[in-house]
């Protein structure tokens, strides 16, 4: 199949998949005499196991670690349980930082007056001035907002 059925078929934009080879999660596609990519059914399987994994927002490398464990069907899953009990773990500790932050953006827009003007905007006057350490979350991931 070429890139554009492998995109429909995942789910997955043609710009990703490109990105997924050039990291070397999704291996080589075979090239046709006219030099167009041809993917197999065991790069859409490969391609929809990662796919689930970002779902999951697991990291390139975790999800470079749980494709080379399973490539190794004989090896113990104990590896895969400790790599998904701290992903767990790491998700955990977002949702707190991701609560704080909610609790930090409802009380600057308590401070909304609503209905006055700009130069009146108790938000913005909250938003300009400085926090104490305790009120800043710092533990923004990059790359989450697209």
């Amino acid at each position: 199949m070429k890139i554009g059925e492998l995109s429909t078929r995942s789910g997955c934009p043609v710009q990703t998949i490109r990105y997924y080879e050039a990291e070397h999660l999704l291996q080589p596609p075979q090239r046709e005499a006219n030099n167009y990519r041809s993917y197999s059914q065991a790069h859409l399987h490969r391609l929809n196991f990662i796919v689930r994994c970002r779902s999951l927002d697991m990291a390139q490398e975790e999800i470079r670690t749980l494709l080379s464990l399973q490539d190794e069907p004989s090896r113990s899953c104990d590896e895969v349980d400790a790599l998904l009990e701290a992903h767990l773990q790491h998700v955990s500790s977002r949702i707190t930082a991701l609560q704080a932050l909610k609790r930090q953006i409802q009380a600057i827009r308590a401070t909304c007056a609503g209905g006055s003007v700009i130069g009146e905007c108790g938000a913005l006057e909250s938003l300009k001035q400085a926090t104490g350490a305790n009120d800043v979350v710092h533990s923004h991931v990059r790359g989450v907002h697209r």
